[in-house]
């Protein structure tokens, strides 16, 4: 094992390299639902993996005032709780819904499945119930939301999710319970009344809107996911049966079936000011990170009150269009390569084919300049392996025809160097700031270290130690520079741009596979993120992040 005493992390530039390799980091450890897939036909299950890419729609009666949906109800006195389940109702009339305005956006941005949110936590029903009067056909518009929009996503061959909170504050309310969540009395599980009721919504919703595929449960789901595979065996239920982490993508790929849901800005549900987006660039390259580690990105919107999906959110959905438009085909039915990636080309494999896709993220690839780029994981399997750039035919650059933009490649010992050429006109200004992809059909992988795993982080007065474990493939005893990389915990509804940078902590040598620690001395107190990392000869593989409290 390697123990290394790191010195006074108060000046870290002093202390610590910068990594100008680091891949985008993953964003805090939400609290999420940790179960595996079991209740889920397993068929099922690999049908949503191959989906890929989805759209979250968090709409609900207070949609009309932009605040955070639901949770202002928690801690809020008598007279608000009483205007907020009374009055909003009265007012809440969003009659510029269109659901095939909706369904089309949908499917322009290239998603395969929408989750719409039948109930949030406020109890407010966005479909027809006899459970009670807190819904939709209680409002001046009158009409079943849910019935008109799962018809036109079912035709244009988008799938029907919905999310479903056990949580119920107007129950609660009417109860005389104490509004609140994770405290006693609060979930289904220990209020038999809500259970019952909570029972019937979730009967009406698998009953009477024809076939669901996806129900997301965000909450305690004990009682009612089983409920759902009752009545559905086909539906997969997602929050409430596998892994859903929260605003953030994990550090490293994982098999087993998952799916992240992220917001475009600071909030699930409309927020009219005081709201900063992520960029449209931003946006594709966490679906394209999170594809590469095997999971599902469900990307969330929030709609105005009068239904129509704001400006802002339209806009960055069709930059996504425009991108998945030319390179789907490497985030549809894949799954991940050996590695997540190298620096920034992030990889996806055709599930059942030996077809890679390297996805050169932030390229600056002016139209008609050629590249090279090396792929130290991938090789070509025989003669019949080949290489091209995805959407393009690179036969022809436009109003330049003695130019060849064709692709070549060639083997060498630091990997597979290919040659191409950005030859599409996507924008007028012939810049293109998005991802370019890589097909690399006949692919075969290179060898690399299996990995590297972060483990926990000791943390004492003055001190942290953190722990970390290298793993080869078979009994190799390659020499590699094993450590860890730190930066302070950055918040995850913000842009990657505004997070510090990885900072690296006193890499050392170390032969073969086992265990390893680093010693931080003295650091600063405050919240902080790290993950392991390996630097083999030929690629960086970084661990899962993970967090810790210096004091």
């Amino acid at each position: 094992m390697i123990r290394t005493r790191m010195p006074h992390i108060a000046s870290f530039a002093a202390a610590l390299l910068v990594l100008s390799a680091a891949i985008p980091a993953a964003g805090q450890v939400a609290d999420v639902n940790e179960q595996t897939s079991v209740g889920n036909k397993p068929e099922r299950v690999e049908w949503f993996g191959g989906l890929g890419f989805g759209l979250f729609v968090h709409w609900s009666v207070d949609s009309q005032l932009g605040s955070v949906i639901s949770h202002s109800l928690v801690g809020a006195d008598e007279e608000y709780c009483r205007r907020y389940f009374e009055e909003l109702p009265k007012t809440f009339n969003p009659k510029r819904f269109d659901p095939d305005d909706w369904a089309d956006l949908a499917k322009l941005a290239g998603t395969r499945y929408v989750v719409f949110t039948a109930k949030h936590h406020s109890g407010f029903c966005m479909f027809e119930t006899k459970t009670t009067d807190f819904d939709i056909l209680h409002t001046p518009y009158g009409r079943d939301v849910l019935a008109e929009l799962v018809p036109a996503l079912r035709k244009r061959g988008i799938a029907v999710g919905l999310y479903f909170s056990p949580d119920d504050f107007w129950f609660l309310w009417k109860q005389g319970t104490t509004i609140g969540r994770r405290r006693p009395g609060v979930t289904p599980q220990e209020n038999p009344e809500l259970m019952k009721y909570d029972r019937a919504q979730i009967r009406e919703l698998l009953t009477n809107y024809g076939p669901i595929d996806i129900m997301f449960i965000d909450g305690p789901a004990e009682g009612l996911r089983e409920l759902c595979w009752e009545l559905q065996p086909n539906v997969v239920v997602t929050r409430g049966a596998m892994k859903t982490p929260e605003q953030y993508v994990p550090g490293v790929a994982v098999r087993e079936p998952w799916e992240t849901c992220m917001t475009m800005g600071t909030q699930w549900q409309f927020k009219p000011t005081n709201e900063s987006y992520k960029s449209g660039g931003e946006l594709i390259e966490r679906l394209i990170e999170t594809r590469a580690k095997g999971g599902n990105f469900l990307l969330n919107i929030g709609p105005e009150p009068d239904g129509t999906i704001p400006l802002e959110q339209q806009r960055r959905l069709r930059e996504i269009g425009l991108w998945t438009f030319i390179n789907r085909e490497a985030i549809d039915d894949v799954e991940p390569w050996v590695v997540t990636n190298e620096e920034n080309v992030w990889f996806t494999k055709r599930r059942g084919k030996n077809v890679v896709y390297a996805i050169v993220t932030r390229p600056e690839w002016p139209y008609g300049e050629r590249r090279e780029i090396t792929l130290r994981s991938v090789a070509l399997a025989g003669p019949d392996g080949k290489v091209g750039v995805l959407g393009q035919s690179s036969k022809v650059l436009e109003y330049n025809p003695k130019a060849d933009p064709s692709t070549t490649w060639r083997p060498t010992d630091e990997g597979l160097v290919v040659s191409a050429m950005r030859a599409q006109r996507i924008y007028n200004d012939r810049k293109w700031p998005n991802p370019v992809v890589l097909k690399i059909e006949g692919a075969r992988p290179l060898e690399v270290p299996a990995g590297v795993t972060t483990g926990k982080a000791e943390v004492a007065p003055g001190r942290v130690t953190l722990h970390g474990e290298l793993s080869f493939r078979g009994d190799k005893q390659l020499e590699v520079e094993v450590g860890f990389q730190l930066r302070r915990r950055h918040d995850p509804t913000q842009p990657l741009s505004t997070a510090d940078p990885w900072k690296t902590v006193a890499l050392q040598k170390m032969l073969g596979k086992g265990g390893f620690v680093v010693e931080v001395s003295k650091p600063e107190s405050g919240a902080y993120e790290y993950r392991a990392m390996v630097k083999h000869p030929k690629v960086t593989l970084f661990g899962d992040v993970k967090q810790f409290t210096a004091r």
